[in-house]
Formats: C-alpha cells, structure tokens, sequence
C-alpha cells in the first residue's frame, strides 16, 4: 500500500502536469501546422542540456483527390546553429538527438518546390525528456507494472523537474550577470558623458573671458 507521503507526491505530480504553463515539465506536443505554399513555417523549444528528444513528422492529406501528397523538407537546428536533421522532398521523417547545449532548439519545415500552389497541413509530434522514454520497454524489462510503473514513471518527472529548476537557476544568474554588467556600462558611459559636458562648459566660459 503507497503511503501518504508517496500519495501526496503523486497529487503534486499531476498537478504540475496539469498546469504546465510554465513548461516545468517537458511534456510530448503533437502540433499540426500550416506550411506556406512560400517561405518557412519554423517551430522552436527552448531545451536544457544533456535531454532526449524525439519526433515524427507527416503530412495531413486533407483533400480526397487521387493528387499525390506535397513533398515537404525539414531541418533541425541547435541554438548554436548545427544542423541535427535534414531531410529534402518527403511526405513524412523522424528525427532523435540527444542535446549537448541548453537554448532554443528550432525545427523548419517548408514545402518543395513544385507544390506552390497551395498550403499544407504538417503533423509534428514532439516528445522531449521524460515524454520521450519508452515506459512499456521499461515495464517488460523490469517486469514491473501498476502503482510500481506510475512510481517509476513520477520519479522521473521529479528528476527532470529538478533538472529543470537547476537550468532555470542557472539561467536566471547568467541573465543577472549580464544586467549587471550592461547597468555598469551605462553608468560609467553617463559618468563619461557628464565629465565631457562639464569640461566643454568650462571651457566655454573660460573662452567667454
């Protein structure tokens, strides 16, 4: 029988899962998107380091017509611009990295060349960190199931919550020392400003003698 404590953490859990305004908890996110029939329809996440993510991708043909579906690229990019994926002319495609940097991971999407003539429907399903674990390989291999699995599964949303509250923290000092830095700019720049203000007023009236 799970105890109180263990019960009253599984609440919590859930109620964070809920309210996920915050992101605290990476989560899987199935998106449809509209792709232009010009230009790029591009999606980011901003992801901490040393995080699993996973996605698929297809076309949505909406239309009943016997026309081939359009053909669509994708490329995935890191937030210091390294390409992750590429994948030209398809219909569908997956892709899977581990991140080795924290920022703004960014996806694109646009569609090939010959099917200008309209837009089009893409399906992305995005599953990062814990929504990207395998939790039905993780049962048949460690032959565990019910409130066992559930608190398997809870220990590692609370693992990547703490994860996450110490890429925040970290965050928030680095965007901290850059304020402060940029502040000291400033003041010493005003100081400089009002020294050089002064000297011209002096020597204005100096010269007025």
């Amino acid at each position: 029988m799970p105890t109180v404590a263990a019960l009253s953490l599984i609440v919590l859990l859930l109620c964070l899962m809920n309210n996920n305004d915050h992101n605290m908890i990476p989560v899987a996110e199935a998106v449809w998107l509209t792709i232009p029939s010009t230009g790029t329809k591009c999606v980011s996440e901003e992801i901490q380091n040393n995080v699993v993510v996973l996605a698929d991708y297809h076309v949505v043909d909406e239309t009943v017509t016997e026309k081939p579906s359009p053909l669509i690229s994708a490329r995935v990019t890191s937030p210091y611009g390294n390409n992750l994926h590429h994948n030209e002319n398809v219909t569908h495609g997956q892709f899977a990295f581990t991140t080795s940097e924290g920022g703004n991971y960014m996806v694109c999407f646009w569609v090939d060349s010959s099917h200008h003539d309209a837009s089009t429907t893409l399906s992305l399903d995005w599953r990062i960190g814990i929504a990207a674990k395998d939790w039905e390989t993780v049962a048949k291999k460690d032959k565990i199931e019910g409130i066992e699995l559930d608190l398997r599964r809870l220990e590692g949303l609370v693992q990547a919550i703490h994860m996450k509250l110490i890429y925040l923290k970290k965050r928030e000092a680095d965007m901290r020392e850059v304020s402060e830095a940029t502040n000291s700019r400033v003041a010493w720049s005003s100081i400089m400003s009002l020294g050089v203000c002064i000297g011209v007023s002096v020597l204005q009236l100096w010269g007025g003698r």
